[in-house]
């Protein structure tokens, strides 16, 4: 699976499907669009929905500007990115920090809509503008009228926690990789191309599952998991190593002496990842976004079969992909639990996708992607696109960010 490293590749708000939606309402939906026009006030009339608008300005230097007649009730913020970087922009307490609402990726000189429903008490955008310090608008206070959930603020202290106890698993997972990769250079050293094969999944797979770490890898990653993709010669480019070098190798014909110094190098490459995490420290405020992550790439690559060399092996790969999901929310759910109520749904949906991944293997051996018909596509890719955006809840929940 490609890496996001700390950016993200692919996200469903990009590409139109929807915006964080915490089940229950806890964050409201985020819908593109262009918004009403404003009167003098900041005001603007109520649009087709039926509710009142207000034009909200997002920039470094008037976050928050606009909104100067507060009122009770369920309302749409219509965010205006005046600047011209993208910008992140969060509803929240500023005296508990507690989320009422976020929208993503809201464009230079574009336009994206909030919904919301507030109450009594008060309350301040937070607008975190991309590659700046995140600022704070004014307070505007509320009177009367009763207001929607909101989500109570994950500070990165509360985070270092599960980042700790997920980092010694990832260290437990290295170690695996290590004998497993040894088992696989071994094969191809004594001419065992059928051996090798059968060593290359298991291997691959194990790596696979170590999905929020690989930000923390750096260029390690590159060496053991990358594609040809990006490279002067493609697949044949001298560059590229690692796990798909091998598979292209193992399963198009490919001798033994020539896949020798590849699996070599390898099995070195992942013994070097040890030794360096045994160093390394994990950003725990990223903890959050790499389960996003992890399922994001998931869709985009092996769901599409972009990353298959040979193996036919992708649909595996999105099993060893949800089993990484469930190991950094295993770290994250007593976080999540008095956070997101809509944590049970996303773990009955976690159920639903590994008994349909599951379903893909028959006699040890997995379905490829351009195998199934469409009825199964189409089930697999709603189920893991779903997955997709309740994990962007918690993203947003363990963003430590906007606690500033």
């Amino acid at each position: 699976m490609p890496r996001s490293g700390p950016k993200k590749l692919f996200s469903p708000r990009a590409c139109g499907i929807g915006g964080a939606l915490l089940a229950g309402g806890l964050l409201a939906g985020l819908v593109v669009a262009g918004g009403g026009a404003a009167d003098g006030a900041g005001r603007a009339p109520a649009a087709a929905d039926g509710l009142p608008h207000t034009s909200v300005e997002v920039s470094s230097g008037g976050c928050g500007r606009g909104w100067r007649h507060a009122r009770p009730g369920t309302q749409v913020f219509d965010l205006h990115n005046t600047s011209d970087v993208a910008a992140e922009v969060y509803l929240k307490s500023p005296r508990t920090g507690a989320l009422y609402g976020e929208v993503e990726g809201v464009g230079p000189g574009t336009t994206r809509q909030l919904r919301v429903r507030l109450g009594g008490g008060t309350y301040a955008f937070m607008c975190l503008p991309d590659d700046a310090d995140a600022v704070t608008g004014p307070t505007v206070r509320i009177r009367g009228g009763t207001g929607g959930p909101a989500a109570a603020p994950v500070t990165e202290h509360d985070l270092i926690p599960p980042a700790l106890d997920y980092q010694k698993w990832v260290g437990r997972g290295l170690d695996e990789l290590v004998g497993r990769t040894g088992q696989l250079r071994d094969a191809v050293a004594r001419g065992d191309l059928a051996g090798a094969r059968h060593a290359w999944l298991p291997a691959h797979l194990t790596y696979e599952r170590l999905g929020a770490a690989y930000g923390t890898f750096g260029d390690a990653d590159r060496k053991i998991n990358g594609t040809g993709a990006g490279l002067p010669r493609g697949d044949r480019d001298p560059g590229f190593s690692g796990f798909h070098r091998l598979e292209y190798g193992l399963w198009h014909g490919e001798s033994a002496g020539t896949l020798r110094a590849p699996a070599a190098a390898l099995a070195a490459d992942v013994r070097r990842l040890r030794e360096y995490w045994a160093q390394a420290r994990m950003e725990p405020a990223d903890l959050g976004l790499r389960a996003h992550e992890i399922l994001e790439n998931t869709l985009q690559f092996e769901l599409t079969g972009r990353t298959d060399y040979g193996s036919g092996s992708n649909l595996a790969t999105a099993r060893a992909n949800l089993d990484g999901t469930r190991a950094v929310l295993s770290r994250l759910r007593p976080l999540l639990v008095s956070r997101y109520p809509g944590l049970p749904a996303l773990e009955r949906e976690l159920d639903r996708a590994q008994d349909l991944l599951d379903g893909f293997r028959r006699g040890g051996r997995w379905t490829a992607p351009d195998q199934l018909d469409r009825s199964r596509r189409e089930r697999t890719d709603a189920l893991l696109g779903d997955l997709v955006e309740r994990l962007a809840s918690v993203a947003t929940l363990c963003d430590a960010r906007r606690t500033v």
